[in-house]
């Protein structure tokens, strides 16, 4: 649980300070959006999920949960950051909260999807939600405001986005395994996730003098990646992926991440009218739905003789012979569109 909450605190928070203008100003908001979210949350899921005679039980579990349900609310404000007051943050977390825990109550409880380290409920749910507020709320660009916002990224040095990054490396782990921390089974999230991580750092710092003609990485590019590949271990982490299949994954989201920068951000921009402040598409959309599919994929080759003992930790239902290996392979893969469809619909009406 420090684990987690340091890190959507410190890691997120410090995420969203690299804009000159905004950024003490915008961590100052995220604390406010976190002790916020947090209390609003642990209400919501208490009804759900923790409520017992008229009671709301409330443990680890409870703040953990909580903490994965405000990460996605700092994911969502990064599209929509420095063009919404604090109030305005405030609404979008009191409705985002509750139909991000609606969306984790219908995949995990009803549909028995697997998703540990979140990556269909937190990132994929926290992007397009996001990027649909913002759509909403876009506003065709002045000359003067062009100028402002050309200008406004960059007098800030990097280093917030150097501690948020470092923190982010240290504790994204945690974050993957919160869940399914069990005393008898071996720690694969964990392992999966640092070699997811160490592979998209190399594939962005291979492909960044490419795509931007810099010899030398910059900082942001390191952060996003190292975004990515945590992304998308999140359903697949306490899968059976192997450290090759890790290293695999983590090198795909890695290349996704500064290819979108480079030639789907401006498409977004031109075309659909979204403005993506932090790239979260890039960063946590478009990672999280390949961690998604790589989960579909892994879900089918899970049998007793290949997770032993974890199949009832990952796989309950498969583990009591109530559900095949291809029910549950079908059941993640409808996770995804109907995580989609409610970010958007739910990004509409706040935005």
């Amino acid at each position: 649980f420090r684990d987690v909450h340091l890190q959507v605190l410190l890691g997120f928070g410090l995420l969203v300070a690299f804009l000159g203008r905004y950024g003490p100003g915008s961590v100052a908001i995220s604390i406010l959006l976190v002790s916020f979210a947090i209390q609003w949350a642990i209400l919501i899921q208490g009804f759900l999920y923790f409520f017992l005679n008229g009671k709301i039980y409330v443990g680890a579990r409870s703040m953990v949960s909580a903490d994965f349900c405000t990460a996605a609310v700092l994911i969502s404000t990064g599209a929509v950051l420095g063009r919404v007051n604090p109030v305005q943050m405030l609404l979008l977390a009191l409705l985002e909260v509750t139909l991000c825990t609606f969306n984790e109550y219908i995949l995990l409880s009803l549909m028995g999807v697997s998703d540990g380290g979140r990556s269909l409920t937190v990132h994929v749910f926290g992007a397009y939600f996001g990027l649909m507020v913002s759509r909403v709320l876009h506003l065709p660009p002045t000359d003067k405001r062009k100028r402002e916002d050309q200008q406004d990224v960059g007098h800030q040095p990097d280093v917030f986005a150097v501690v948020g990054t470092i923190y982010l490396w240290t504790f994204w782990p945690s974050f993957t395994s919160a869940t399914t921390a069990d005393d008898s089974a071996e720690p694969w999230a964990v392992l999966n996730t640092y070699f997811s991580l160490v592979a998209s750092t190399i594939a962005t710092v291979i492909l960044s003098p490419v795509l931007y003609e810099e010899s030398t990485p910059r900082m942001v590019q390191i952060q996003d990646a190292t975004l990515a590949g945590a992304a998308v271990m999140g359903m697949a982490g306490e899968m059976l992926v192997t450290p090759f299949g890790a290293l695999i994954a983590g090198f795909l989201a890695g290349l996704i991440c500064p290819l979108g920068f480079r030639f789907f951000t401006p498409v977004l921009h031109s075309r659909l009218k979204i403005q993506d402040t932090c790239g979260v598409h890039n960063v946590h959309g478009l990672p999280g739905i390949l961690g998604a599919l790589l989960g579909v994929l892994l879900t089918l080759l899970a049998t007793a003789d290949t997770f032993g003992d974890r199949l009832e930790l990952v796989f309950p239902l498969v583990a009591q012979g109530s559900r095949t290996v291809s029910d549950q392979a079908f059941w993640q893969l409808c996770a995804l569109p109907l995580t989609l469809l409610l970010a958007t619909l739910g990004g509409c009406l706040t935005g």
